[in-house]
């Protein structure tokens, strides 16, 4: 089984990296992605478990991006899979980004603070050293307090967009952050992209659009995607000459999803370890 879609306590997961890859070990995954929100903060403790376990492994990140062809920002997720994680384009957003998120988190503890025991202290509680802050880490200190039983009703009642405590951070453009994965050496996947329930999703001329900037593939089996929704992506992935990849998005206790869940064929791994500047730990 190959699970190119997961996280960890780098950012929103609550599975160490080497946690995760036993995780991963355990259940019977032979190739996995690690793909912490914009960073790469995760990938040596993954690649020391990876060889100890015997798991196959694919350094990658999720990065946050807005697509803006629509005229309304619509946020975009990219799985950047095999990236030099120091080339200064994607590097650049990427640390904006993660700075942007703090201040972020900071204006959404100050306002959470007005209505509920909150403290910034209950929110770094939540994290490890050097973890990409974002609202599963702001659910979870709501957990702690007692004020709601679990992110999901964090994330449909009190965080979700809309509410008077909910803030947006810097993201770039998503055809821009297309090319600068690329230019990192990087093969680029549009995660989740017809997750409708969290949000607005792009239409496919917007997907058009990044896979004329380089786009490589879509998300396609996703938990997030009814059937009928997997068999639009499947003929826009077929259209547009795109891989088509599946995952579990798996984010250890923080949510329901089961790590291989959806898999990916091993024939796209291996178009994906072909385009990448980085190899496959195997």
């Amino acid at each position: 089984m190959i699970d190119l879609h997961t996280h960890s306590t780098a950012s929103d997961g609550t599975d160490s990296p080497a946690r995760l890859v036993e995780v991963a070990a355990r259940a019977g995954i032979a190739t996995l992605a690690i793909t912490d929100h914009d960073t790469t903060s995760g990938w040596a403790e993954a690649s020391d478990a990876a060889g100890r376990f015997g798991v196959g492994l694919v350094r990658g990140a999720e990065i946050s991006a807005i697509a803006r062809t629509t005229g309304w920002g619509t946020g975009v997720h990219l799985l950047a899979y095999l990236h030099d994680p120091a080339h200064p384009d994607l590097l650049v957003e990427t640390e904006r980004t993660r700075a942007d998120r703090e201040s972020r988190a900071r204006r959404m503890v100050d306002l959470l603070a007005e209505d509920f025991p909150i403290t910034w202290d209950d929110l770094l509680a939540q994290t490890k050293p050097g973890t990409t802050l974002g609202r599963p880490h702001l659910a979870d200190a709501l957990v702690a307090a007692g004020v709601v039983r679990d992110r999901d009703e964090a994330f449909a009642t009190i965080l979700r967009p809309g509410t008077k405590y909910y803030v947006g951070h810097y993201a770039p453009d998503a055809v821009a952050a297309v090319r600068a994965v690329r230019a990192a050496g990087g093969v680029p996947v549009f995660a989740h992209p017809g997750a409708d329930a969290r949000g607005r999703i792009v239409p496919d001329s917007t997907i058009e659009e990044l896979a004329a900037a380089g786009l490589a593939g879509l998300e396609v089996d996703h938990r997030d995607h009814t059937p009928d929704t997997r068999r639009r992506l499947r003929e826009v992935a077929e259209s547009l000459d795109l891989l088509v990849t599946g995952s579990s998005d798996f984010h250890g206790a923080g949510k329901q999803n089961r790590i291989g869940e959806n898999t990916t064929d091993p024939g796209v791994l291996e178009a994906i370890a072909a385009q990448g500047a980085l190899e496959v730990l195997r």
